[in-house]
C-alpha cells in the first residue's frame, strides 16, 4: 500500500508543486491551506508524513507540529518543515516543537523525493 503523505501550504503553486512531486513517486497525499486545516485532517486520516511549511495564516508550523505530537497517532511520524527560513534559530524552534528535518524552498523535486524516502525507509 502507498505510503500517505500530508503537505500544509498556504500557498497553491506550492502545494501543486509538493503533490504533483509525490504522486509522481508513488505516494498518495493530503493537502491542507493552512496548520488548522492539516490538524483537522490529521485526526481523521491516517498519514505516514507530514510536510509543512512555517509561515501560514491560522496556524503556524510550528503550532502545527505541536499540535500534531499531541496526537496519540502522530507522536512518532516524520515532520519536514517546507520553508524559506533558513535561520538557525527557526531550525532550533522547529526541532523543539518535533520536527524532522528542514527543507528550505526553492527545492528541487529530487531533493524532496531523497528526504521522503530517507525518513520513511
Amino acid at each position: 500500500m502507498a505510503k500517505t503523505v500530508m503537505t500544509a501550504d498556504d500557498s497553491a503553486s506550492v502545494r501543486q508543486m509538493v503533490g504533483f512531486t509525490l504522486r509522481q513517486n508513488g505516494y498518495e497525499v493530503v493537502e491542507a491551506v493552512d496548520g488548522q486545516d492539516a490538524l483537522k485532517k490529521l485526526e481523521g486520516t491516517r498519514v505516514d508524513m507530514l510536510i509543512t511549511d512555517l509561515n501560514m495564516p491560522n496556524l503556524d508550523g510550528i503550532g502545527l507540529i505541536k499540535g500534531a505530537r499531541a496526537l496519540p497517532a502522530c507522536k512518532f511520524m516524520p515532520i519536514i518543515m517546507l520553508t524559506t527560513e533558513s535561520q538557525d534559530s527557526k531550525k532550533s524552534e522547529g526541532k523543539a516543537a518535533g520536527a524532522t528535518g528542514w527543507i528550505v524552498k526553492p527545492f528541487k523535486p529530487e531533493q524532496l523525493i531523497a528526504v521522503v524516502k530517507k525518513v520513511l525507509g
